[in-house]
């Protein structure tokens, strides 16, 4: 199981992996969105928000059902996502990653990944 300390580095690894996608690309893409990402394993849920300048600081979550894009994945899984160990489609398919968004928002951060 993966600590607190190496999730967070991972949502750090996925925000640089979306700041290095083309700036007109991402714009194209993007819209404001409140994201969480609960972590089960760790009692644990961090937010952050998405929006054409990128992604901002990731910080703790005490209410991530109010967010508009809701990620459940297991620490392991999240470090795995994050290495580009697991994809986002295998993790999803198989039940190791749970979104919880509008299809609207699905499309759009599919064209991103």
């Amino acid at each position: 199981m993966a600590t607190d300390e190496e999730c967070r580095a991972a949502l750090g690894r996925v925000a640089e992996r979306l700041a290095g996608v083309d700036a007109e690309r991402f714009a194209e893409h993007v819209v404001e969105r409140t994201i969480s990402c609960r972590v089960p394993d760790l009692g644990l849920a961090y937010r952050t928000r998405l929006h054409r300048g990128g992604l901002d600081a990731v910080t703790s979550d005490p209410a991530p059902q109010d967010a508009q894009v809701r990620l459940t994945v297991a620490s392991d899984d999240l470090v795995a996502l994050a290495d580009d160990e697991l994809s986002p489609a295998k993790a999803w398919a198989t039940g190791r990653l749970k979104i919880e968004a509008s299809l609207f928002d699905l499309l759009r951060l599919r064209k991103l990944l």
